[in-house]
């Protein structure tokens, strides 16, 4: 894995109000997934919905992890990743396999790229140019050597933390349309790598709503890997939302 990268072709799948007053339920508003879920704070123009009674999911168990990673990574998209008072919303994915000459996995296991060989559910994070941590969630079996990078995301909560970590006070997509992006507003180091996602506490992957249409396309930034893998449509995005990196054009309905 790389900034930015995937590889090989998947297969495509696919009220009246009573004389007696009597109690009313309380209602449950849909909320934009960007919003800032607090009293008083209007809606955050983000993604899809989520309940104000219950604005989070809980935790995706293991097994949901532990599948091909060209599987997991649509699967990903909607769902929330939180640290903290800090929750967002996957938008954008890559896929990378075993004998996927983009993967980190290619390498065989070494100190750097041993979490990638861990079982499916499992953070890899990697130090990209220097400067940038990357979150992979680990996919499929133990051994396998398989994972999807987090390129982008929306915003749920915690936009203040967010800001302060980015060093940008907006609320706009350049704010977390890239993987540098988050890992910097998730506050991440490599010392993340190997944490299990399906455990309470730390960095949790928690469910969320899955969106209605998909976008897909080569991923970015792996100009060294074979023509086959940088071809490979393995880059997947949820499709009307601006919350997703650059290049948008090579993405299409899936």
């Amino acid at each position: 894995m790389t900034t930015t990268t995937t590889s090989g072709a998947p297969t495509p799948p696919r009220f009246k109000r009573s004389p007696h007053r009597k109690k009313r339920q309380p209602r449950t508003r849909r909320v934009a997934a960007g919003e800032t879920i607090a009293a008083g704070k209007p809606p955050h123009p983000a993604c899809t919905a989520v309940s104000l009674q219950s604005p989070f999911g809980p935790a995706l168990p293991r097994d949901f992890f532990e599948v091909d990673a060209l599987d997991l990574a649509p699967l990903l998209l909607g769902k929330l990743l939180r640290r903290d008072e800090v929750v967002l919303r996957i938008t954008e994915v890559e896929a990378y396999r075993p004998n996927d000459s983009a993967c980190h996995g290619r390498f065989g296991i070494t100190a750097r790229t041993a979490p990638v060989f861990g079982s499916g559910g499992h953070a890899y994070v990697y130090l990209c140019y220097g400067l940038h941590m990357m979150l992979n969630v680990v996919a499929d079996k133990e051994g396998v050597g398989a994972a999807v990078l987090i390129r982008s995301c929306a915003p749920v909560s915690g936009l203040a933390t967010i800001q302060q970590r980015r060093g940008q006070q907006t609320d706009k997509p350049l704010l977390l349309t890239g993987p540098g992006k988050v890992g910097q507003a998730l506050g991440l180091s490599t010392d993340w790598s190997n944490h299990p996602l399906y455990t309470p506490g730390g960095l949790e992957v928690l469910d969320g709503p899955e969106p209605e249409n998909i976008l897909v396309g080569p991923r970015v930034g792996i100009e060294y890997a074979s023509p086959e893998h940088v071809a490979a449509p393995w880059r997947f995005a949820v499709a009307g939302t601006p919350w997703i990196s650059a290049p948008k054009n090579t993405l299409r309905p899936r």
